[in-house]
């Protein structure tokens, strides 16, 4: 019963339009950033090596590598904050978590590609 309500409240702030992406995807998450009174959008592409959460609560993390050093963001799925979520590639993987690949480097680090027929 609890969580029926929960669930209703919840309902009002989720995003219709929210992609459908899994864990080792390679995503490009458009950002909505301020500046001062101005906002622009800012780009952060990457694999997203993690998702939890349901609902109005749901997150994921995209990993990209800057300057030969790894970075890793939260994103929650359903923030106003998000303007697009962008499928680049789909990559075939066998865990809900790949934390594995932050002890990997270079060519190590690369995901066998999903093919769609």
């Amino acid at each position: 019963m609890n969580s029926d309500i929960i669930d209703l409240v919840e309902k009002s702030s989720l995003k219709e339009d929210a992609p459908k992406f899994d864990v080792g995807d390679s995503v490009d998450v458009h950002n909505k950033i301020l500046e001062g009174n101005k906002e622009r959008i800012q780009v952060f592409s990457g694999v997203v090596i993690a998702k939890s959460g349901r609902g109005s609560r749901e997150m994921f993390t995209v990993r990209r590598i800057v300057a030969g050093e790894g970075v890793e963001r939260k994103f929650p799925l359903h923030s106003p904050r998000i303007a697009k979520i962008e499928v680049k590639r789909s990559s075939v993987v066998r865990r809900a978590k790949l934390y594995f690949l932050r002890d990997r480097v270079g060519k190590a680090v690369r995901l066998k590609e999903r093919r769609m027929s």
